[in-house]
C-alpha cells in the first residue's frame, strides 16, 4: 500500500501538468473502483480548472475552481501516468513493471494546459483505489477524511500533542502510531523506521513515553523528531518502491535502498556499535521489524 511519501511524490510529479490546466473532459471507463464513482463526477469535473493539487494523509486532493475537490486514493496498485502528444508509454525504467493494458486505465483526465493538451491516466489493476468528490469547505467532515490526526510533517505534530494522546494508553507503541486518529498518513514502513531511529521497542506501552504529570519524555521528543526526519528523507528519495508503486514518470522510488530496519530480518542492526540482529514479529497482522538489542 503506498504510504504518505509515495502519495506526496505522486502529487509533486502531477502538479506541473495538472495545476492551472482545464479539464476538457474527464473520461471514466467503468462505473466503479473499490467504490462507485460519485454520481455525475464526469459532468461536474469537465470544464473545470484545476487550481491546486494537495494531499491529506494518503489522499490526493484535486482542487477545482468551483470550490469542489476530487479525493483520490491509490489503493494497493493504483498509479497515475502523464501522456503528452502521441506518447503512450510511460518513460523511465523500473524494476516492477506497471500494467500497460488499457483495460486497467479506469479514469482519464483530458487536460488543456499552457504547454498544450495532455492526459493524466489513472491505472489500477486491482481496483482497490477510489475517487470521491466533496465541497472543499466540507473536507473535514468527509467520511474518508473525518477524524484524521495531524500530518507528520506539520507543526501540529509535537511531543506535547502525542503525550496527550498516549497518556494512560497500554496500547503497543507501534499500534498507537499507526492509528490515523493520532497521526494521519503514517504507515507500517515508516513507523518501523522511526522507532528504530529513536531506539524504541514497538511493543512497549504508548503511555511509557509520558510522565506521571502528562508531559512528554525525552524519548517522546526523539520519536517525534525521528518521524519528521524519516518522512522527509523518504519524500526526498521519492518514496519506497514496494510491489506495484511507481512515480508519475514511470520510475521507482529508492528509499527502500536506505531501509535501516524494515524488511531486514536476520540482518545486522545498522546502529553503530549495536551488534544486534534485526527481528521480525507480527502485530495486528502486520510485520514489525526491530532490533531487540538497541530498541528498548
Amino acid at each position: 500500500m503506498p504510504e504518505l511519501p509515495e502519495v506526496e511524490t505522486v502529487r509533486r510529479g502531477l502538479a506541473p501538468t495538472m495545476e492551472g490546466a482545464r479539464i476538457a473532459r474527464l473520461e471514466l471507463r467503468r462505473k466503479d473502483l473499490r467504490f462507485p464513482f460519485p454520481e455525475g463526477l464526469e459532468a461536474r469535473a469537465t470544464g473545470r480548472r484545476i487550481i491546486a493539487l494537495g494531499r491529506r494523509a494518503k489522499y490526493l486532493l484535486i482542487d477545482l475552481d468551483d470550490g469542489t475537490t476530487i479525493i483520490s486514493h491509490l489503493g494497493m496498485s493504483g498509479s497515475f501516468r502523464i501522456e503528452t502528444g502521441p506518447v503512450t508509454d510511460a518513460p523511465g525504467e523500473f524494476h516492477h513493471p506497471r500494467s500497460k493494458d488499457e483495460k486497467h486505465d479506469h479514469a482519464i483526465f483530458h487536460l488543456e494546459g499552457p504547454a498544450g493538451p495532455s492526459r493524466v491516466i489513472y491505472n489500477d489493476p486491482r481496483r482497490f483505489g477510489f475517487m470521491d468528490m466533496a465541497e472543499r469547505t466540507a473536507l473535514e467532515i468527509n467520511p474518508f477524511l473525518f477524524g484524521l490526526g495531524p500530518e507528520p510533517t506539520g507543526n501540529e505534530l509535537s511531543a506535547a500533542y502525542l503525550a496527550k494522546r498516549f497518556a494512560n494508553k497500554a496500547q503497543p507503541l507501534k499500534s498507537a502510531l499507526l492509528d490515523q486518529k493520532n497521526i494521519a498518513g503514517l504507515g507500517n514502513i515508516y513507523v518501523c523506521e522511526a522507532l528504530w531511529r529513536s531506539h524504541l521497542k514497538p511493543t512497549r506501552a504508548a503511555a511509557s513515553l509520558v510522565t506521571k504529570t502528562g508531559s512528554p519524555t525525552q524519548q517522546m521528543e526523539l520519536l517525534v523528531s525521528s518521524i519528521r526526519d524519516v518522512i522527509a528523507d523518504a519524500i526526498k528519495a521519492g518514496g519506497s518502491s514496494l510491489r506495484d508503486h511507481i512515480q508519475t514518470d514511470g520510475s521507482l522510488g529508492y528509499f527502500q535502498h536506505s531501509f535501516s530496519v524494515y524488511d531486514r530480518e536476520s540482518l545486522p542492526c545498522r546502529t553503530p556499535g549495536c551488534g544486534g540482529t534485526v527481528a521480525r514479529i507480527v502485530q495486528a497482522g502486520r510485520s514489525t521489524f526491530y532490533c531487540p538489542v538497541c530498541q528498548k
